[in-house]
């Protein structure tokens, strides 16, 4: 379960299905750089693990939306935290990776991770 919950892909599904309901386009509008196969699966695990409602309505042409059930919503409340924290501090994760990788002792002895 940590894994899935620990996906980037699922994360930002998520965050993307916390504001309300969404058609597949729009999920995918709103995750950028997934492919719509990855999005796909994504949101196959993530209905068969509960977390999403897959709602296909009978009109032409058909139309389906996605939306977090009440386990999907407290996911979300959980991982608000996360993407906020990514968000408060992304520019100095940018800058300790850059002092990091400029410094000719660091690369010699503790090479990076790729």
């Amino acid at each position: 379960m940590l894994a899935r919950v620990g996906d980037k892909w699922t994360l930002l599904t998520i965050t993307a299905l916390a504001s309300g309901p969404l058609r597949f386009t729009a999920v995918h509008e709103q995750v950028v750089g997934v492919s719509q196969r990855m999005l796909s699966q994504t949101l196959r695990a993530l209905t068969r693990d509960g977390l999403v409602t897959r709602t296909a309505y009978p009109e032409v042409p058909p139309r389906v939306e996605y939306a977090l059930t009440p386990l999907g919503r407290s996911l979300s409340e959980a991982v608000d935290g996360l993407v906020q924290w990514a968000r408060d501090h992304q520019s100095d994760i940018v800058r300790n990776r850059n002092e990091f990788d400029q410094a000719p002792t660091a690369n010699a002895t503790n090479p990076p991770h790729p």
